[in-house]
């Protein structure tokens, strides 16, 4: 098998292809094209969209040429794959915002588009002026209706209803494989394993107006990975608050390193290979039979975080992180995430709940109470060392504030630095 398939195997990336034997052919005889394509559906990816730009890297260290298509035109749909409803319609103007925002994104985490071994390109830029009837009589008639339906994302949608609009997404996407095909030679698309079919869909596309079976010099092929889970089988990126997205503004990098650090002992080793670019033999030698599962954690934590938002920070969360737990007065607690509170608004106390419901430990009141009533609340004294608070009534004032600042605690994960201004 081709190096580059074979470490994307060895790392766990590869679910489903097309022509496995065929494609490392391909690419034992030099540079391929692929791409990748994401829908701004959003103004920030979270980590769950990363795994096939993980492997982007990989290929593109390998020697191949990788094209990332922010989906522009075909977010004006809306992809049905994975989803039980139809996606909320957003204004162009709003996708064309979020398209600037991701590709800066993908910019940054790719290394650059440098416009020859990353091209970043838009499909708004070949979809938004279609002639529908036009686009019917020649793209719209190589599709079966029946053959559709057999794919799982259609299939499943079918039980709770599947808009006109959502059904012609495949078209679309398999006319971008089309259209890429034409433009950058580009023989091979790669996303997750909920696009196969919209992949086998393009590349059947390619084969009926190109005329390139399997068997000429110019087939194209598809690379699916798998949709990654963690042990307890939620999917990957996914807390009890929300997705764990890459703009610092929405998760803090902090946040972000915390919920790596917090990952189960099971899946440290599937995600030390498929979201780091350390060496498979080191990652496997973290996780070793009688290593310290937390010691790989805290190093998963630091190289993703690093990735994303850069070494200064991943250096600042680790440091935050480790006050935190151990209560340490030093300048490191000021990674932690803050809030500062007026000591004017202490003169008469503040209650625990309150508290910690404004310190976004907890999304309710309600929460917060059973969070108290259960042991899980917690804060630090004097001593430097975390506290229980069982008292749903308990209030705090500034005296409580040692040293101009208090940390709260829920639960073993979460905490806020609260300090008086």
């Amino acid at each position: 098998m081709n190096s580059a398939l074979l470490a994307l195997r060895k790392r766990g990336f590869i679910a489903q292809c097309s022509d496995i034997d065929a494609l490392s052919a391909l690419m034992d005889e030099g540079a391929v094209t692929f791409y990748v394509g994401c829908d701004p559906t959003g103004s920030s990816l979270h980590i769950g969209h990363m795994v096939p730009f993980f492997a982007f890297r990989h290929l593109r260290e390998a020697g191949h040429r990788g094209i990332a298509l922010v989906g522009g035109g075909t977010a004006r749909i809306g992809d049905p794959s994975g989803k039980t409803e139809l996606r909320k319609m957003l204004d162009y103007e709003q996708l064309d915002r979020n398209s600037v925002a991701i590709r800066a994104q993908l910019d940054d985490f790719l290394g650059g588009f440098d416009g020859k071994t990353a091209i970043c390109a838009n499909n708004k830029d070949w979809l938004a002026g279609l002639n529908y009837i036009d686009f019917l009589r020649e793209i719209g008639r190589h599709f079966s209706v029946n053959r559709m339906l057999s794919f799982e994302a259609y299939r499943l949608r079918m039980e709770t209803g599947l808009s006109f609009i959502e059904f012609n997404y495949q078209l679309l996407q398999s006319y971008d494989f089309l259209e890429l095909y034409r433009r950058y030679g580009c023989r091979l698309q790669i996303g997750g394993d909920d696009q196969w079919g919209n992949i086998v869909a393009g590349l059947e596309l390619i084969r009926r107006v190109e005329g390139r079976p399997a068997d000429t010099g110019g087939a194209a092929y598809g690379l699916t990975f798998p949709l990654v889970t963690t042990k307890d089988g939620k999917k990957m990126g996914k807390t009890e608050n929300g997705a764990i997205f890459l703009d610092p503004a929405i998760t803090s990098p902090y946040d972000f390193f915390q919920y790596w650090r917090n990952v189960q002992d099971e899946d440290v080793r599937r995600f030390l290979l498929m979201f780091t670019f350390m060496p498979a033999g080191e990652c496997e030698a973290l996780c070793a039979e009688g290593k310290d599962p937390n010691a790989a954690k805290e190093r998963l934590a630091w190289e993703v975080t690093a990735l994303i938002h850069g070494r200064e920070e991943a250096d600042g969360a680790l440091a935050g992180a480790k006050a935190a737990f151990v209560g340490a007065a030093t300048g490191a607690r000021s990674a932690m995430p803050s809030k500062t509170i007026p000591v004017s608004r202490l003169e008469s106390g503040v209650n625990v709940v309150d508290l910690l419901t404004w310190a976004g430990l907890c999304a309710t009141k309600s929460e917060g109470r059973r969070r108290v009533q259960q042991g899980g609340a917690f804060v630090t004294r004097s001593d430097g060392g975390f506290h229980p608070v069982s008292d749903v009534t308990a209030v705090f004032s500034a005296c409580d504030f040692s040293g101009g600042e208090l940390i709260l605690r829920a639960g073993k994960k979460h905490f806020c630095r609260i300090v008086l201004e």
